[in-house]
């Protein structure tokens, strides 16, 4: 029912010579792909990245946008001007905006529905630290931060939102949460999201995992009912060990 999705978030990666080449050794290892295939790219790759695609199953992402459509924000971008750079994807919220950037719910929420009613389809990064785990309060922070992320968009319009479940204690950490943990808290998100927009909504919506998932773990993690694609780091700077992951 939910076709699954699989982005790479390349994080502070790649000149765009380099991006450039990554994409073209892509292509041919995904163009059969079953799933959505997301490069999330630094912004001065967006033309070179946008170019090699062009007529490709491979879509364009970005990794932060902000609220405003214009005005004194130096260095942010805009939803037009990302949609200008042939962008369609962005991701929102991730843990490393959080923790370095001064991200907070509040303005997750914000540039999310700025991306969504701007046309583009928003990857909303939610999940919680490892002492948060360890005292019990993981159902209670990612309810929280899917309910608030959401806050002021329409069921109708969830259909351009993808969740993406990062646990912050398995980023970038080789921990990855066992696939039944994973599986376990995607579904209460599936959850907060029925309670805040209905049942179909919370059906149709797609939720991705996104600590850790590599060619070794996908299988595992894809197989379980509520996990719908991954956001994909470290795996998805060399095409090879993306093409694993998409290829699941």
């Amino acid at each position: 029912m939910r076709k699954p999705i699989i982005a790479g978030n390349w994080k502070m990666n790649k000149t765009p010579a380099e991006a450039a080449q990554l994409v073209t050794d892509l292509i041919p290892l995904v163009k059969d792909a079953a799933c959505d295939v997301v490069v999330c790219t630094p912004a001065v790759c967006f033309a070179a990245v946008s170019e090699a695609i062009k007529g490709t199953n491979i879509k364009l992402g970005a990794q932060n946008v902000h609220f405003e459509a214009k005005g004194a924000f130096t260095g942010e971008l805009s939803a037009d001007m990302l949609k200008a750079s042939g962008c369609e994807y962005v991701i929102i919220g991730h843990s490393e905006r959080r923790q370095y950037f001064g991200e907070t719910d509040k303005t997750v929420n914000l540039r999310t529905v700025a991306a969504v009613k701007a046309g583009l389809k928003a990857i909303v990064c939610v999940g919680e630290m490892k002492d948060e785990r360890e005292a019990g309060y993981t159902d209670i922070l990612v309810t929280y931060q899917t309910q608030m992320a959401l806050h002021g968009l329409t069921a109708e319009e969830l259909d351009n939102v993808v969740v993406a479940y990062e646990p912050v204690w398995a980023i970038g950490t080789g921990l990855t949460a066992t696939d039944e943990q994973a599986n376990e808290t995607i579904g209460v998100i599936r959850k907060a999201i029925a309670a805040q927009f209905g049942e179909e909504a919370a059906a149709k919506i797609r939720i991705q995992y996104g600590g850790s998932m590599k060619g070794r773990n996908v299988k595992g993690l894809m197989a379980q009912p509520e996990i719908d694609g991954g956001l994909i780091g470290g795996a998805s700077l060399k095409a090879a060990d993306f093409a694993q992951v998409v290829n699941f």
